[in-house]
């Protein structure tokens, strides 16, 4: 039996590698451009079918009834811009604290490990079943819907999102920085407020802006808690209109001006969700720019 040379084992080795680098590289462009394709198709149909209908009635009118043509959704992008704000308010503060109390005082503690296990069952549970548990909260025991009973089911969707998120951006700042803080005489406090989040900001503001993109297409659990009004309300105690449920019941109505109004709703709410996160990423990159410079 003749023995292959050492050096030409190392080629044909080589030759593998690189072989499977080239297959493996050219799988996952393949893959991207599927996934790329999709939501290229989704957004051009959305846009096309949307750019038409869009309209300053469409923010400036309530809905007219049924079947009569004009009218707009004034009162659902109001409840949306209501009920998102107060979901942030909520979800966001609670959410960074979780993930500063996970990384920085409980990352060895036995309850620390509870709550990551919480939180990890929390974002994998459907929305649904986050709405149904508020409605058993909330809205049962008051017998009606509301709109903070909406809020308080997305901040639920938002809290594990920026927790987790917050946590791994935390974990990733390097345990010298915080040394040289201890150091210099500073206390756990002042080296999460002065050193780790300053150090983590980019990260936690990607969490927080994947958390409010998650919950500004949420339809399901604002069925069981917000609900919905044809009306202008603007006390989040009372059933709000929102613009997902707005889409929702458009879409499955029979009138052609529903459908319309549905689709430059979903374009608008495509649109925002895009020009936040665009808002989010100059504003991060704003501190990094050098002090004094253009």
């Amino acid at each position: 039996m003749t023995r292959i040379p050492l050096h030409q084992r190392r080629q044909q080795f080589l030759r593998r590698r690189k072989i499977k680098n080239v297959l493996m590289l050219g799988l996952t462009a393949l893959t991207g451009l599927y996934g790329l394709g999709w939501l290229a198709w989704i957004l051009t149909d959305v846009s096309l079918q949307g750019i038409r209908h869009i309209t300053p009635a469409l923010f400036l009118r309530d809905p007219l009834p049924p079947g009569m043509p004009g009218g707009g959704l004034r009162h659902a992008f109001l409840g949306q811009l209501i009920i998102t704000t107060l979901a942030v308010l909520v979800g966001v503060p609670l959410g960074i604290g979780a993930g500063i109390y996970l990384a920085e005082y409980g990352k060895y503690r036995r309850e620390g490990r509870w709550i990551r296990a919480i939180l990890d069952v929390m974002v994998s549970s459907p929305s649904i079943v986050i709405g149904t548990v508020v409605y058993a909260w909330m809205v049962k025991p008051l017998g009606h819907f509301m709109g903070v009973a909406g809020s308080l089911s997305l901040a639920i969707l938002m809290l594990p999102i920026v927790a987790i998120t917050t946590e791994e951006m935390l974990r990733m700042v390097p345990d010298p920085l915080r040394e040289a803080a201890y150091a210099l005489g500073a206390r756990q406090w002042q080296v999460i407020r002065d050193i780790s989040l300053p150090a983590a900001r980019k990260g936690i503001m990607t969490g927080v802006i994947l958390a409010i993109a998650r919950i500004s297409g949420e339809t399901a659990p604002l069925l069981f808690t917000s609900f919905n009004s044809p009306y202008t309300v603007l006390n989040p105690l009372k059933p709000m209109a929102t613009l997902t449920v707005t889409i929702f019941q458009y879409a499955m109505g029979p009138y052609p001006e529903w459908h319309a109004q549905a689709w430059a709703a979903a374009l608008v709410l495509v649109g925002g969700t895009l020009l936040l996160f665009l808002l989010a990423r100059w504003w991060m990159a704003s501190f990094r720019r050098p002090q004094g410079s253009a």
